[in-house]
């Protein structure tokens, strides 16, 4: 089961190395917050919130930060999130189609944000409806690469919905359709196998491969995007090689 995107591995290590550290953990947080207002502050009866809870811990946010933003969400402690979401389409370098997902509370300042990242980073706003069509909506999972092989996953995973297993660099990526997220991902754990993350993204259909001069600008402007405090997720086609990645490394 071959083709990913690289995208994905690299964002996976910028995550683990670089100053962005505390932006992530206030994404993690918003989406803990919003998954608890939007489902209740209990994960047993809410599984939007049980895998944001799940992404948080992976990604070392403080048990407190986590219990805080539970509260939060869940009006536990007084006080309220009031968080809308709002998807914005565009073009990068080379055609690269992104969806822009932001999660804000000043639909104004989110879009200004976002023009201006796309705009003074060679990029261009899209139609609604331009970009979508090429993304569907599915569930995806990330396995770390070497606590198991690909065929312990398709085994415990394929007959509760699992489509396609990917490597995606040190990772494995499980994709299903959205509605069996919960399913396959109950799947993995009753196989015994630990997953990082679990949740609905936006998956492309046709993928455009890069060379490393326009993958370095798509990279630029999605970083760009990313540092907006505005923007929850930005999902592309952008298709970078193993060969590209290295050269851009060097």
């Amino acid at each position: 089961m071959s083709g990913h995107s690289k995208w994905a591995t690299t964002k996976h290590k910028k995550a683990a190395i670089d100053a962005k550290r505390g932006k992530l953990f206030a994404k993690l947080i918003k989406n803990i917050e919003v998954a608890a207002r939007n489902g209740g502050p209990d994960p047993d009866g809410n599984p939007t919130l049980f895998d944001a809870i799940q992404k948080a811990k992976k990604n070392s946010v403080p048990a407190d930060n986590i219990t805080r933003a539970v509260k939060r969400g869940g009006g536990l402690d007084g006080s309220g999130v009031n968080y809308e979401t709002i998807m914005y389409e565009g073009y990068a370098a080379g055609g690269v189609a992104l969806l822009i997902e932001c999660l804000t509370d000043n639909r104004n300042r989110a879009a200004s944000e976002v023009r201006v990242a796309v705009t003074r980073n060679g990029g261009s706003m899209a139609d609604p409806g331009s970009v979508t069509y090429n993304f569907n909506r599915k569930g995806v999972i990330t396995v770390n690469a070497e606590e198991t092989d690909e065929e312990a996953i398709l085994l415990a995973t394929m007959d509760a919905g699992a489509e396609e297993v990917k490597e995606v660099g040190e990772k494995f990526e499980i994709i299903c359709e959205a509605t069996d997220l919960v399913a396959v991902r109950t799947a993995l754990v009753d196989a015994g196998i630990d997953y990082d993350s679990a949740e609905a993204s936006f998956v492309p259909e046709l993928e455009v491969s890069l060379d490393a001069d326009t993958a370095q600008k798509v990279f630029t402007l999605i970083d760009a995007l990313e540092d907006s405090d505005e923007v929850q997720n930005v999902y592309s086609n952008a298709d970078v090689s193993d060969e590209v990645l290295a050269e851009l490394d060097a």
